[in-house]
């Protein structure tokens, strides 16, 4: 009886799982990079929206001999329709190049983050409108 006892593993009792200062350190670690995302979600969408502008300006434009009043014009309406705020009509560059019309949308976007730490991201939206 007594060698049966003996010949058995023995179980070592071992503890899984993460200590409640692990969690707390990896949800902060996670809502740093969630936290980012929402801070630097609205400018990329203000981006897609300049974007889209800028394309539509190339769509509608080219190849039907745009003067730059009218590429001017096209910009400020459509800035108003798709409510763009933080780049104005007067900021896009419309310079006349060998061909036709290039419009560049170049911009900085500052999103405060944590304290005094901010997000600077820097957009450039170039298209050539083809007379």
């Amino acid at each position: 009886m007594f060698a049966k006892s003996i010949n058995r593993p023995r179980l070592k009792n071992r503890q899984s799982g993460m200590t409640t200062l692990g969690v707390i350190i990896l949800v902060s670690f996670v809502g740093v990079f969630v936290f980012a995302g929402i801070r630097l979600t609205p400018v990329y969408l203000n981006y897609m929206k300049v974007s889209g502008v800028v394309a539509g300006i190339h769509s509608e434009f080219d190849g039907a001999n745009a003067t730059r009043v009218s590429i001017r014009r096209s910009i400020s309406r459509r800035f108003d329709i798709e409510s763009v705020g933080i780049i104005t009509a007067k900021d896009v560059k419309v310079t006349k190049v060998e061909g036709g019309h290039e419009v560049a949308a170049t911009y900085s976007h500052k999103a405060p983050f944590i304290a005094n730490v901010s997000f600077v991201v820097d957009f450039d939206k170039r298209v050539l409108v083809r007379r």
